[in-house]
């Protein structure tokens, strides 16, 4: 598991960001350029490289492709209830990083350490970092849940987990790819620029679900025509942590947007269209 302009978990980051990262950026010459640099400009271009690869070998790794040496289905062998207790560990490993660290409540102590333009960049990495060590720990379990041998159910299931990683994709330029994973805020750093202050919008996808983003992951994670206990135990396990995560990012959401959002949620499916809305709280009611 940030939206300017957009309705997911970036706009309540990019709202953070604009209201603290002025005090933080360095004063600009008559050309509109920092005199002074900070590790932020290298940071975001290295946490970004690292995401890249990292999401690059998520693909292979959740659909056991030769191009890798370890995935969900090959590598180091241990005893059942060993693997299942690392798998496990280290699929909490990824879901309390992602999570904690998106909390506001930890923002607001981190940004007292790391600038604000870098702290995106930083998450970006914690979270590559966190995949990278479950790409390497992982246990394989090779007993088989499922084995489709009819060729276009196989092709089918090989097309819903290529659009799977497609939706991921696509959904990260619906709310900006570029502030996403923090090239956009260390730009704007450089540049002496402030970020414009969010606005509730539902591009594409977003008509139809409110994490469009998260849908293509499940995809992604349960479309395969070979379902082993340990691919199933990855996929079970991320999406338990992804209705965790959308619980605690709506939360934000609505502390953001307040009513709009409620109203939004009220309309439009979480994860497929129609399904997962919910009512508008209704306010309490005037003590008499």
């Amino acid at each position: 598991m940030v939206v300017r302009h957009r309705c997911c978990k970036a706009s309540f980051a990019a709202a953070e960001r604009s209201r603290t990262g002025a005090a933080h950026r360095p004063r600009a010459d008559k050309r509109g350029v920092g005199h002074a640099t900070h590790p932020t400009d290298g940071l975001c271009l290295v946490a970004y490289a690292i995401f890249f690869a990292t999401f690059l070998y998520l693909i292979a790794f959740v659909g056991d492709l030769a191009l890798v040496p370890r995935t969900v289905d090959r590598g180091p062998v241990a005893p059942p209830g060993t693997t299942l207790l690392v798998n496990l560990s280290l699929v909490a490993l990824f879901g309390l990083q992602h999570s904690a660290m998106a909390r506001q409540a930890f923002k607001h102590w981190w940004t007292r350490i790391v600038p604000p333009a870098a702290e995106r960049s930083v998450y970006v990495l914690a979270s590559s970092l966190a995949l990278i060590i479950l790409f390497w720990g992982w246990r394989p379990l090779p007993a088989t849940v499922w084995d489709v041998h009819n060729t276009a159910g196989a092709a089918l299931l090989w097309a819903v987990f290529a659009a799977g990683w497609g939706i991921v994709i696509l959904s990260t330029f619906l709310i900006n790819h570029f502030e996403l994973f923090g090239l956009q805020q260390a730009w704007f750093a450089l540049r002496n620029r402030a970020a414009a202050a969010p606005r509730l919008r539902q591009p594409f996808l977003y008509k139809v679900v409110r994490h469009p983003l998260y849908s293509g992951f499940l995809l992604a994670f349960w479309a395969t025509p070979h379902m082993t206990a340990g691919h199933l135990l990855l996929a079970s396990g991320l999406s338990v942590w992804m209705l965790l995560a959308i619980h605690a990012e709506e939360k934000d959401l609505v502390a953001v947007f307040g009513h709009d959002y409620e109203q939004y949620r009220a309309r439009v499916g979480m994860l497929a269209p129609g399904l997962g809305r919910r009512a508008p709280q209704s306010p309490p009611a005037p003590a008499e």
